[in-house]
């Protein structure tokens, strides 16, 4: 029996324990797609979830739960465009997207999408961060990580009993862009681990009014959900865009990913309005000025011997009048 087919009668047997017809009214069904398998077999059906461990297909008779370290691509035939499952090693932009990924309820987004978001700490503070790429690749905040070296990032895993905290400490800083405040940071000390990661807008775009919402560490407090409304789709400031948002963005939220409610990244929280008697005024950095950070992420090469890579350098203490005078004063003749 190959691989598909033992995936297949497994979950037909767990699957007959279940009312059918109920859970396929309560999951929104997607574009037909192709699971194509590491062995060399393939599923056809409709994908009803992606979570970070495995991909649901509805198969017309049958729903099949096919592990993700089983799947070698998705393909979405409505719109012909290939998926990289989670960990890929195939895509040199480093992020993916999902074609017509369901819209879920609040609490099942945050489920599907909270283990892939991070927190980083450096020796002066802290922020947020995610995982765009299952070998350990991150984007945060420049200014979360500018003028740092020891860099600790937290994962908050969901066991079978209780939330796990894993902390690595080996993080490189891969590229900077100070302009666009992104940073893209990678977990050196991996191991065999391959993280969830979350897809980044797909292109349908986002409009004033939209829900969304944003999971960080605001004051240190990790894993805080905080939902609101785009207030404005294209905000200019600075000779930048940004996504204005209600979602209330606080200090250690930056560098967080902002969410729609189909679980995609449509921008980078950055910033906030902290003027008194000011509330609800949040930004963040659009996904498509992360995907150009990405794509080109070679001008943004990090090099720690470049003064002028992102580390900031405090100048040298001024010296006292005293010593000034001193030093200025003519000295005898031996």
């Amino acid at each position: 029996m190959n691989i598909g087919t033992h995936l297949l009668a497994r979950s037909i047997r767990s699957w007959q324990c279940l009312s059918l017809a109920g859970a396929l009214a309560a999951v929104p069904a997607l574009a037909l797609s192709t699971v194509q398998l590491k062995n060399g077999s393939s599923l056809r059906g409709d994908i009803l979830a992606e979570k970070a461990d495995r991909v649901v297909v509805d198969l017309g008779f049958t729903v099949v739960t096919v592990p993700r370290d089983e799947i070698e691509k998705v393909t979405a035939e409505a719109s012909g465009a290939d998926v990289p499952a989670a960990g890929g090693e195939g895509d040199d932009n480093l992020y993916r997207v999902v074609a017509n990924p369901a819209v879920l309820p609040m609490k099942e987004n945050v489920a599907r999408v909270a283990e892939a978001v991070v927190q980083v700490r450096t020796p002066t503070g802290l922020g947020s961060g995610f995982f765009i790429h299952g070998s350990g690749y991150i984007i945060t905040n420049e200014h979360v990580v500018a003028g740092a070296y020891d860099l600790t990032v937290t994962q908050f895993r969901r066991g079978t009993t209780e939330l796990e905290k894993v902390q690595f400490t080996k993080v490189r800083i891969v590229a900077l862009d100070s302009r666009l405040d992104l940073a893209l940071l990678k977990i050196e000390d991996t191991g065999s681990t391959v993280f969830p990661t979350v897809p980044l807008d797909s292109g349908g775009g986002i409009v004033d009014g939209q829900t969304v919402f944003a999971i960080g560490s605001p004051l240190g407090l990790d894993r805080t959900v905080s939902q609101g409304i785009i207030s404005s789709r294209n905000r200019p400031l600075d000779g930048q865009l940004y996504i204005q948002t209600t979602t209330q963005i606080n200090p250690g939220n930056s560098g967080g990913p902002l969410f729609n409610l189909r679980g995609e990244v449509v921008g980078v929280n950055n910033m906030k309005a902290m003027q008194v008697g000011v509330e609800g005024l949040n930004f963040a950095i659009p996904a498509e000025a992360l995907k150009s950070f990405l794509r080109n992420r070679d001008a943004f090469a990090f090099d720690p011997r470049n003064p002028n890579a992102g580390f900031h350098y405090l100048s040298p203490p001024r010296p006292t009048a005293a010593a000034a005078e001193a030093a200025v004063r003519p000295r005898p003749s031996p």
